[in-house]
């Protein structure tokens, strides 16, 4: 083995390098059959004896992308319009009316929100300026700046705007624990969000969506929020009775009951049902109306949208008592006797006392009864508010509002000081847990939307990973039978050499942390024929010095030497092509780039190298005569 101590240091080295880095996938692998062939309690009594392992194992072991694993694929879309509400020091009727027009332009092609807000805001008033409702002195923008200066104003804000999103995004993501997430923009206002692994899709779509506006609001007065309930009944009562009178009227009767506005409540609850089991009351076919403090009524899940748009009717709004709006709680309630989720609605003041500004810190703890809760501290500042808030009102609710969502409404016992709060009534730590990484990784500056959502399921997953090791295992076949078929044992070492490359790609891979995805097997697939032509090359080279009548030692020797600046040429000019794809490239461009550098590097190696070895070791410690074909 003289002359080749080097070469087999580097091998064998490169070698036990690559078995470390893969040695968690195939740790990973054998814990999944165990798991798999194990039911009920056996399979939890393992899982629990050997969590450690099997987490380290997984965290370690070769990643795969969302089109190898599964997960989700989800567009967000940065609500430009709302940050350009947030902008505007002063709105108003026509302010809103250009906004909704420049939505729906946007909405409807691929103008930018910006530029048509702008042109319809000219197109109603060609004189008027946009500086009256956006002046800004920190901003530059004053009474006298033109429109073009506020547009440039405000493309800068709103591309400010998606890019704090991504990194707030990508912050949320990480703290939630998806391995190897990716997040890319797209467009001017998109954001494009792949998770490999998630199964909860729901709990995903809460975290990515929440704006994290967390605020302190005082509640509705009791008595306001009962009368303001019994009013809206009676409202409906009287519309229902008109409705009866219409219907009389037609059929030829005169004789009407009129509505008695004058009862109470729980008399008007009595009124009775029609025989499909409705009330003919709009309002109390959705709702289970309270009166009783803060909670206005319960209401079902799938009632929500319609109630929303019956309290949005302008003389149904108007009985609302002054600065007060209606909330629902996070969670629900309870289930009605047809399965359905009930939520509380709440009457909450518009007001805000304090936002999440003041806090600084945030985390998941348990009361005395083992339930989970959000603890947050304050600054100075919050603190002081803190107290005053509470100090004045003794016996009274404070809402904790997150994203316009009610976590819990405690009656205030005593004045607060110190600058904590808590956040109670959570359904579980896992709730508890994102509502900490919502607050922590702060808020976004922008609403953002889901407008596109994709889950791919593990079982599409797993027919993905199965094409891609069939479509390599049927690459690799014919390119061996093809090598062997014509160079003989030179094919034989080429092929060894191509095993071991294969090898090497997924230890890099493995090493630098890299995910494995689709487009990634296809550039091992090419790899494979890439690792090969190296080897074409030698053996065409030692076959010409062969005819020149060298020996087969020296042919060896010079085919090498001469096909090396060939092989250096090919490969360093792929490689290039490979950082251009992954630099500007996104998503399964980037994997395919990954594996294809991969493949350059260890094809490279392992046919210059290893090849290398095997002829030596065959021609100069056997004495073998290597056939060529």
């Amino acid at each position: 083995m003289k002359g080749n101590g080097t070469k087999i240091t580097i091998a064998v080295f490169f070698l036990l390098l690559t078995g470390y880095y893969l040695f968690p996938s195939f740790q990973s692998l054998y814990y999944r059959g165990q798991l798999n062939d194990l039911e009920g309690e056996a399979r939890e009594a393992y899982e629990q004896e050997n969590f450690a392992a099997i987490e380290t194992a997984k965290e370690k072991a070769l990643k795969l992308g969302l089109d190898l694993q599964g997960g989700m694929h989800v567009a967000l879309e940065v609500r430009v319009d709302a940050l350009i509400r947030e902008l505007a020091r002063e709105q108003d009727e026509a302010f809103e009316e250009v906004l909704a027009a420049a939505r729906a332009r946007a909405e409807s092609g691929n103008e930018s929100i910006i530029d048509a807000f702008v042109e319809e805001f000219e197109a109603r008033d060609a004189e008027a300026r946009l500086s009256r409702y956006f002046r800004n002195d920190d901003a530059e923008i004053t009474r006298r700046s033109t429109n073009d200066e506020v547009a440039v104003y405000l493309r800068a804000q709103a591309d400010d705007a998606v890019t704090r999103a991504m990194s707030i995004i990508r912050d949320r993501v990480d703290r939630y624990g998806v391995t190897e997430p990716s997040i890319q923009r797209k467009g001017p206002r998109r954001v494009i969000v792949e998770l490999p692994g998630v199964e909860d899709a729901e709990r995903v779509r809460r975290l990515l969506r929440g704006t994290a506006m967390l605020e302190f609001r005082l509640m509705a007065e009791p008595q306001q929020l009962v009368a303001s309930l019994q009013e809206m009944i009676e409202f409906f009562e009287a519309e229902s009775a008109d409705a009866a009178a219409a219907d009389t009227t037609a059929d030829g009767t005169d004789e009407v009951a009129a509505a008695d506005t004058t009862l109470g409540i729980d008399d008007l609850l009595d009124q009775g049902t029609t025989e499909d089991g409705t009330t003919g009351n709009r309002l109390l076919d959705l709702i289970q109306p309270v009166g009783d403090g803060v909670t206005f009524a319960y209401v079902a899940e799938s009632d929500t949208a319609e109630f929303n748009a019956l309290i949005a009717e302008p003389e149904v709004a108007g009985m609302l008592p002054t600065g007060v709006t209606l909330m629902y709680t996070s969670n629900p309630i309870g289930e009605d006797d047809q399965g359905r989720e009930i939520f509380s609605i709440l009457g909450v003041r518009v007001e805000r006392e304090m936002t999440g500004e003041v806090i600084t810190d945030s985390k998941v703890d348990f009361d005395e009864l083992n339930q989970a809760e959000v603890t947050m501290t304050m600054n100075g500042e919050g603190a002081t508010r803190w107290s005053r808030v509470t100090g004045a009102n003794i016996g009274k609710n404070v809402a904790i509002v997150l994203d316009n969502v009610v976590y819990s409404y405690p009656v205030v016992q005593g004045k607060i000081s110190g600058g904590r709060s808590s956040i109670t009534g959570l359904d579980s730590q896992e709730e508890a847990s994102d509502i900490v990484t919502i607050l922590k990784s702060g808020a976004l500056p922008a609403p953002v939307e889901i407008v596109e959502e994709r889950v791919v399921g593990p079982s599409l997953g797993a027919a993905s990973i199965r094409a891609g090791i069939q479509s390599v295992m049927w690459g690799l076949l014919i390119v061996a039978l093809f090598m062997i078929f014509y160079y003989r044992t030179a094919g034989v070492i080429a092929n060894i050499a191509l095993i071991v490359n294969i090898i090497f790609i997924l230890g890099i891979l493995s090493g630098f942390s890299a995910t494995l995805t689709l487009p990634g097997i296809a550039g091992i697939v090419l790899t494979i024929g890439m690792a090969v032509d190296a080897n074409v090359l030698i053996f065409d080279r030692i076959r010409e010095e062969q005819t020149t009548g060298k020996t087969l030692k020296a042919s060896i020797d010079g085919g090498y030497a001469k096909a090396l600046s060939a092989i250096f040429d090919a490969n360093i000019t792929t490689f290039f092509v490979g950082i251009i794809l992954y630099s500007f490239g996104v998503g399964p461009i980037q994997g395919f780039a990954v594996t294809l550098m991969a493949g350059i590097l260890s094809s490279m190696f392992s046919a210059i190298v290893i090849t290398r070895f095997f002829f030596d070791y065959l021609v100069n410690e056997r004495r073998a005569q290597v056939s060529l074909g």
